[in-house]
């Protein structure tokens, strides 16, 4: 007797027999319930998912000698022959391989005659995307207003390719991709069914080795039957998957906890002998750190059956959330940038020295360590002492090393400070705190940035295509440290000897935020304290009542009394704005400097003479 697989043995042949697919169950059911039948549906989804399966169900449905129906006999002549693939009234048409316009003009010359045995012509177009625009047109009416007796069930996996003219004429339905749960629970009943016997957990494997697809799943599962000799096992599956066990993965996540580089660059070492690429590596790194993530933030939606569900919820708690979502995306770029390592090893290596070479550090880790294991991390910092007066001092926060000049005579050792023993770390850990004379300490909370210091100007080169920040950057005078905003607003004017320089005003004042609306607007009048500006309707994003605010409030501080500032809006661009003066003068800068190179003598001779030639975008105005 002829073997049958597995896919084509378990093909659902009811809507109650699908797994994954209840909401477009539950439509047609209720469509075939109450007799409300469209004429075209497009069923969309990746291989694997149902479209063909629920289109052959969706046929008995409408043929079926009982009548029109959700729940199809399977035993009368129309449903036993459609399940065998010999129903004269149903036609399956590949797309694939009938692409051109005859192929469409013969289906569609076919469609106006009666059905010969069955109670509807249904035409199932599988992966329709591939027909010819030609054939799209050519179907199109029929596709609209088709003869009382045909329906059209069309199935893709690709429906962006589908013109919107055929989506319009469809009823469209996404089958989703099924979860690995799913998919094991569905092979579970399958090999019990067939009395298999097998591991539960080597069904967890194939579940998500499947990658959402029942066919694949059901594939894979003969694969497995054989390889284990009818028998499906743990340990059989991971072989013929070419599966590692990922216990070395959190071997290198337990050292970047520990800050400890030679345990990582060992277990980096060790995945060669598991005859694993290290592009694989990376890649299984990234999905642990992404479900680690996951546990962090939403315990419970890692699955009961998940491979190392256990190692994974270890690591989320001694792993930093923050952490986690810097591993992630080291080692993505990682994976990414491989193809430009020297080769796999030193890719992955230098990853994974990235990832430690970045990890964030406490105060504790910043302080020498005394009688401690070599490369691993210090003990987290405990809480501040008491002084003599009974005083908790605040906590020190890391900071950068600043450096200062020597001190004359070094002041003498604090005494050392014993702390208790980190969770990773067997023995106590000595800690000597570094002491800078107060004549030599910095306090860096001092030279912070306030709020309000984002307005100082910013370098033309980072901003170089955005002509308000280029602005700012030529136009803020530089000024002398520890002159803020009123020292420069020190030299304000009064408003009567206001002659109009509008560029000259945005120039003169540290504008910041406000700034973003006066170098793109055009100064119409300043009658009567009221500052009439004009911007293109393209820029009305710096022009609304919060910048008119903000400019109203800097103007009125600058000009020593109340003042008004309204913007009006046009569509035409406006030309006589201070970005478009700075944009003007830098181009001419930029031809002048051109210019200049291209008339060097210098610079000609060696163009004639060894055929040099001036790199486009190398050459820039100095000053």
């Amino acid at each position: 007797m002829t073997y049958q697989v597995l896919a084509r043995k378990w093909r659902p042949r009811t809507f109650a027999q699908l797994v994954g697919q209840e909401h477009v169950i539950k439509a047609l059911s209720n469509a075939f319930a109450t007799g409300r039948l469209h004429h075209a549906w497009l069923l969309t989804g990746t291989r694997g998912v149902g479209k063909t399966t629920i289109a052959r169900i969706m046929a008995k449905s409408l043929n079926c000698e009982t009548g029109v129906t959700a729940e199809p006999c399977g035993v009368c002549s129309a449903c036993t022959q459609i399940d065998a693939g010999r129903f004269v009234d149903l036609l399956e048409i590949d797309a694939a391989s009938n692409t051109g316009i005859d192929n469409i003009r013969e289906v569609l010359d076919n469609a106006q005659y009666a059905p010969t045995s069955g109670r509807f012509k249904v035409y199932i177009i599988d992966e329709v995307h591939m027909l010819s625009k030609s054939a799209f047109n050519a179907m199109l009416k029929t596709l609209e207003e088709p003869p009382g007796h045909v329906k059209f069930i069309l199935a893709t996996t690709d429906p962006q390719k589908v013109p919107i003219t055929v989506l319009s004429r469809c009823l469209q339905f996404s089958l989703r991709q099924m979860t690995p749960q799913q998919v094991a629970g569905h092979l579970n009943n399958v090999l019990q069914a067939e009395q298999i016997r097998f591991e539960p957990a080597s069904l967890s494997l194939l579940g998500h080795a499947a990658n959402g697809s029942m066919r694949d799943a059901l594939s894979l599962l003969d694969q497995a039957i054989a390889y284990g000799s009818g028998e499906v096992r743990e340990e059989g599956v991971r072989a013929m998957l070419g599966a590692v066990d990922q216990g070395y993965l959190f071997d290198i996540l337990r050292a970047l906890v520990a800050h400890d580089g030679a345990a990582m660059m060992a277990a980096a070492d060790s995945i060669s002998a598991r005859g694993l690429s290290y592009e694989s590596a990376l890649h299984e790194l990234a999905h642990v750190l992404h479900q680690i993530a996951l546990a962090q933030v939403v315990p419970g939606a890692l699955a009961d059956d998940l491979p190392l569900r256990a190692d994974i919820l270890a690591m989320a708690q001694a792993l930093p959330a923050e952490e986690t979502q810097l591993y992630y995306q080291i080692a993505i770029h990682g994976r990414r940038d491989l193809a430009l390592a020297p080769d796999e090893y030193a890719g992955f290596s230098m990853t994974l020295m990235r990832m430690l070479a970045f990890a964030p550090t406490t105060a504790a880790d910043n302080l020498p360590v005394l009688n401690s294991t070599p490369g691993a991390r210090p003990a987290p910092a405990l809480a501040p002492p008491a002084t003599a007066s009974g005083v908790v001092e605040a906590p020190r926060t890391a900071m950068p090393s600043v450096a200062v000049p020597a001190p004359a005579a070094a002041p003498a050792p604090a005494p050392a400070v014993v702390t208790e023993p980190a969770p990773w770390e067997a023995a106590p850990v000595v800690a000597q705190e570094a002491i800078v004379p107060p004549a030599q300490a910095h306090n860096v909370s001092d030279d912070m940035p306030e709020p309000d210091e984002y307005l100082e100007p910013i370098s033309e080169p980072e901003f170089e295509s955005s002509p308000q920040a280029t602005f700012e950057a030529e136009a803020a005078p530089q000024q002398p440290p520890g002159t803020d905003e009123t020292s420069a607003d020190a030299k304000a004017i009064s408003l009567a000897s206001f002659n109009g320089d509008w560029h000259g005003l945005v120039v003169d004042l540290r504008m910041g935020a406000a700034g973003m609306l006066a170098a793109q607007a055009e100064l119409v009048s300043w009658d009567n304290a009221h500052f009439k500006l004009r911007v293109s309707d393209s820029n009305r994003a710096v022009a609304t009542r919060d910048f008119q605010d903000k400019l109203r409030e800097l103007l009125g501080k600058h000009f020593g009394q109340p003042v008004q500032v309204t913007a009006e809006l046009i569509e035409a661009a406006v030309e006589h704005t201070p970005a478009a003066i700075m944009q003007r003068a830098r181009e001419k800068r930029q031809d002048e400097a051109e210019q200049a190179i291209q008339n060097d003598p210098f610079v000609q001779s060696m163009v004639q003479e060894f055929g040099a030639i001036v790199m486009p975008g190398t050459i820039h105005p100095v000053g």
